[in-house]
This record gives structure tokens, C-alpha cells and sequence, in this order.
């Protein structure tokens, strides 16, 4: 199949897609927003230390506070870190179906450009509630997942709405609380992940790295 677009003609790597929806509300004012800013930064970082993850890993950025592309889909190279501002309310149900779209048109392009890639993962952080419509969100998320589409994992910040984010995730991968605001850890630990990911062959099994910067509770 040709190759069309030339990031794709310069870049012909199998691509492991990630989405970052991140909780931008008031709520997030002060430091939990400056340490995910640093967070996000350390990602970068992290995966550029390793050569095919690089090229690989593909990161888009929505934040929600309202719903705002801040990022579209680049390879960590090509990826400038940007400076989050926390403002407005959690339109969490619109965040998620905006990712989960996301997904799914990039996944388009790379079909058409003849690109493999592994299966998607969308990272939402929230410390909140909702305040819109979730359901929908809800069902497209366990869907997604009982299907094999994508992987969504959903990390709380103290103060979160956990039995919502519940009935948001699959039962199979429930949000992690996160330790205080150890948004570094985490993202070291996501890093780490889409390292295994992207030296592994596409629709191959990994066990990801033990999560020590949070707690599972169900």
C-alpha cells in the first residue's frame, strides 16, 4: 500500500497513539495544575530517551474546563509541552466523546497512509465531577473497550467524584487514585508503558509496569 502523508513517508514507524484528556476546571487552579503541567513535560522527556519510542508514540491533548484541542497528534520529537491554565466547569461527557472521536479519525489516516499501530490508549485526569451528560460518554468508553478499540484509563485526583468515574470505566480497568500530586510518577510510569508498547509487536500482549503512584479501589 503507498505511503501518503510525509510525516509517514520520513516516518514509516508503527504508531502508538495516545490521548490525554486533562481536567482543566477552576477546581484544578494553583499547584495541581503547575504539577501536571511538569507532568506532561516529564512524559516528553521520558520517551525521548528511548529511540523507537520517539518514533512511535504519538500524543494528542484535549483539556476540558471547556473542551479545547491544545494539542493534535505529533510524535514526542515534534511535541512542545503546553503551559495548562485551569478555568470553568467539567464537561467530563464531552471530554471523553471528543477522545474517543479522536481516536478514531486518527486511526483513519493511518489506515489510508498504510501506517500500523497499536491499540490506542486515552488518559483522562480529573479531580472533579461532571457537569454534563456522561452516560453516553460512559457506554462508548466500555464499548470501546469490550471491543478492543482503545484503552481508557482514568486517574482521579484527591477530591474526585470516584463513583462516577465507576460507572465511566470498564470493570475491568477502574480509575486509580493518585498519591497526593505525584503527576510525575505517573507520568514516568506512562512513559515506561509506551516503551514496552512500542518495542512490541502490534496485537501482542504486555504486562505493564506495577502502578506505585496510585491506589486501585473498587
Amino acid at each position: 500500500m503507498p505511503v501518503g502523508l510525509p510525516e509517514f513517508v520520513e516516518n514509516p514507524e508503527n504508531r502508538c497513539p495516545v490521548v490525554l484528556l486533562l481536567d482543566t476546571s477552576s477546581s484544578m487552579s494553583g499547584e495541581p495544575i503547575d504539577e501536571l503541567t511538569r507532568g506532561v513535560s516529564v512524559f516528553k522527556e521520558e520517551v525521548l530517551k528511548d529511540t523507537k519510542a520517539s518514533l512511535s508514540v504519538e500524543v494528542a491533548i484535549a483539556t476540558f474546563g471547556p473542551v479545547e484541542l491544545v494539542q493534535d497528534f505529533v510524535t514526542l520529537q515534534e511535541f512542545t509541552p503546553p503551559t495548562l491554565e485551569a478555568n470553568g466547569l467539567t464537561p467530563m461527557g464531552a471530554a471523553i466523546e471528543y477522545g474517543i472521536d479522536l481516536i478514531e479519525s486518527r486511526k483513519e489516516v493511518y489506515k489510508t497512509n498504510g501506517i500500523q499501530y497499536y491499540r490506542p490508549w486515552i488518559f483522562l485526569i480529573t479531580d472533579g465531577a461532571p457537569t454534563d451528560s456522561w452516560e453516553n460518554a460512559a457506554q462508548r468508553v466500555r464499548q470501546g473497550e469490550a471491543e478492543g478499540k482503545f484503552c481508557f484509563f482514568t486517574v482521579a485526583v484527591e477530591g474526585a467524584d470516584m463513583d462516577t468515574l465507576r460507572e465511566i470505566n470498564a470493570l475491568e480497568r477502574p480509575p486509580i487514585l493518585l498519591n497526593g500530586l505525584d503527576f510525575k510518577s505517573l507520568f514516568v510510569w506512562l512513559s515506561t508503558s509506551m516503551k514496552r508498547v512500542s518495542s512490541a509487536k502490534v496485537g501482542e500482549m504486555l504486562a505493564l509496569p506495577p502502578v506505585g503512584w496510585g491506589q486501585i479501589t473498587t
